[in-house]
């Protein structure tokens, strides 16, 4: 064997200035996406917690309320015993017109404890978007 085919070139360059350039801005473009999608499914998550919790707050009260209205009507309707099933009939109507200003008022508080978190991303999003166009 010659000494040509024993030795191993390996060439190495690195990448000039402008290509350099380029290769940031490419990868700054990537990355404000990937912050971008970040603070956008946040902002979604945290518009879904305050709905959401307000919402099985009320129907929750709902539910009751209209279950315990049906037994009333079945106290009263089927068994014959009207006084408990009077009792239970107005028990379960107070859940079920308690359950709207009871949604309201969640809300409101959810909207209070995450609003400010909500608006920040919002505001980081909505300007960030508008440097870029």
């Amino acid at each position: 064997m010659s000494d040509r085919e024993e030795k191993f070139n390996y060439t190495y360059s690195a990448p000039t200035e402008r290509e350099r350039r380029e290769i940031e801005d490419i990868r700054r473009q990537y990355a404000q996406e990937d912050a971008c999608a970040d603070k956008l499914q946040r902002l979604r998550r945290l518009n879904a917690r305050v709905r959401n919790t307000a919402m099985c707050v009320a129907l929750s009260l709902g539910v009751a309320g209209v279950l315990l209205f049906g037994l009333g009507m079945s106290l009263t309707l089927v068994w014959e015993q009207f006084a408990a099933g009077i009792v239970f009939s107005a028990v379960g109507i107070v859940p079920m017109f308690l359950a709207n200003p009871v949604y309201n008022f969640v809300l409101k508080k959810c909207k209070a404890k995450y609003g400010k978190e909500i608006l920040r991303l919002s505001d980081e999003l909505l300007h960030g978007q508008s440097k870029d166009r």
